[in-house]
């Protein structure tokens, strides 16, 4: 398999080429040449497998040529076999139609574990028997930063920065962070807002300065084996509920659109997705560019759905390119006009391509009336997140023969203040988290200045 940038004028790369990379020379994503399918028998066939072995089925026309599916499921063993539930991502029943997966299970209580665990193995191989040494940036609007530093702390020729808002993600979000006091573990906090924090990582890619004297690389869902290993669980939802001959839809809280677009890949390879519920809170940039066109940048509100505080959706970029009949000149264009003036427009022509996507916007009040729903009706805690993405899927208008998969994507005790709020229940952190609020912190505070951050970088990164 080889990938290609959405911009068009970067060398492609092999699978352990972009996972290395993260981000393309030319400011782009990388995206597979060609979508890799598969045949309805195919997919059926893959029911019953353990949620390890659909992973590597499901994954390994991805890494063709880099790793074999032996060695694969050998990683991804690895990867799941820490995490709380014997199904990594169990499904569970709200009503007739609406449904959960719990993406929470594993070590840092975000669905982020699901693609980290494993993109810290597939670090760790492809580095392995050589001199090169990896500086890992990211930006992190609450549960990115977490699950990486989970997912490399201590790991050799590694280290990694994670930028993440001052003041704007939970307390459990920082702690999960800043308490992992790995010496190749450096907590950033960002005066200003993770949109800021996310375009100092990118313009770092692109800075020579930065990229002469260290190797980057990427665990935002700018990087493709992040994106891809999230694809798998839209699999293992649509055929636990009668997939290939049953279509499913798909709800998906999301700001920074990496997690909704792995259900159109999983689309594009073939399984049956009815449609696919873009849910959004006030930050609503993706709302806006799929039900009017409107892609402009807004300012942003802080709320007690902070990973979705977002205006700039990185990986929005990729579905672009698509809807742009993969050109990368012109989507090079596009993201070039958007950068500079803050806002582009999508066709109609784009918009009815990108025709499997249904977008909604939840307010504080719908988000604490889903909240509400699921503890009286259905006995479920859920978080903020997973609560607008409830609103959505209820309000979708979807036929009631197909059900409606909700992405958990936080577990409750993430956001106690926002739970009790609404529900009037306090969600207790579980016990595999330990004494999170009793351990030492460790983080250091930049103001919103990019030189200021890269030299920060610069003064500790790892060099071989």
């Amino acid at each position: 398999m080889h990938y290609i940038s959405t911009r068009g004028n970067a060398s492609n790369l092999d699978f352990a080429g972009v996972t290395l990379a993260g981000l393309a020379s030319d400011g782009g994503l990388y995206v597979p040449r060609a979508w890799p399918t598969f045949t309805q028998a195919e997919i059926k066939a893959m029911r019953g497998l353990t949620y390890v072995d659909l992973a590597a089925k499901v994954m390994a026309p991805f890494t063709a040529g880099s790793l074999s599916e032996d060695e694969l499921r050998e990683l991804c063993a690895a990867a799941y076999g820490s995490f709380s539930h014997a199904a990594v991502t169990p499904l569970t029943q709200l009503d007739n139609q609406q449904w959960l997966l719990e993406l929470f299970h594993g070590p840092t209580l975000a669905f982020k574990d699901v693609a980290l665990q494993l993109l810290g193995h597939l670090f760790e191989r492809f580095l392995s028997g050589g001199d090169k040494a990896l500086t890992i940036v990211g930006a992190t609007s609450g549960d990115t930063g977490s699950a990486a530093i989970h997912a490399v702390a201590g790991r050799e020729n590694i280290e990694i920065f994670m930028l993440h808002p001052h003041g704007r993600v939970s307390d459990v979000q920082r702690r999960q962070m800043t308490t992992v006091l790995a010496p190749n573990v450096h907590n950033i906090a960002i005066e200003g807002s993770f949109d800021d924090a996310q375009a100092m990582v990118k313009r770092m890619f692109g800075d020579s300065e930065v990229t002469s004297a260290i190797t980057l690389s990427a665990v935002n869902s700018i990087n493709w084996a992040r994106l891809m290993a999230q694809v798998v669980y839209y699999f293992w939802a649509a055929l636990q509920l009668g997939a290939p001959e049953r279509k499913v839809a798909f709800s998906v809280p999301t700001g920074n659109f990496g997690d909704v677009f792995a259900g159109y890949v999983a689309a594009q390879m073939g399984l049956p997705v009815e449609r696919l519920i873009v849910a959004t809170n006030v930050n609503d940039i993706l709302h806006r560019a799929l039900a009017k066109g409107d892609y402009s940048v807004g300012s942003v509100t802080p709320t007690a759905a902070p990973s979705m505080d977002i205006q700039v959706s990185s990986n929005f970029e990729r579905l672009l390119f698509d809807l742009e009949g993969r050109d990368g000149s012109a989507t090079a264009e596009r993201m070039k006009i958007f950068e500079q003036d803050g806002k582009t427009a999508l066709t109609d022509a784009m918009r009815s391509k990108a025709g499997l996507f249904q977008s909604a916007r939840a307010d504080a009040n719908e988000m604490s009336g889903a909240m509400r729903w699921a503890y009286e009706k259905c006995a479920e805690v859920i978080d903020p997140h997973t609560a607008i993405a409830i609103h959505a899927a209820r309000n979708a208008g979807i036929s009631a023969d197909v059900p409606v998969v909700t992405l958990a994507t936080a577990h409750p005790a993430k956001f106690p203040d926002a739970v009790e709020r609404a529900t009037g229940v306090r969600p207790s952190l579980p016990a595999r988290v330990g004494n999170l609020f009793d351990r030492e912190e460790r983080f250091i505070v930049l103001p919103s200045d990019y030189v200021a951050v890269r030299d920060h970088v610069l003064g500790h990164a790892a060099r071989a």
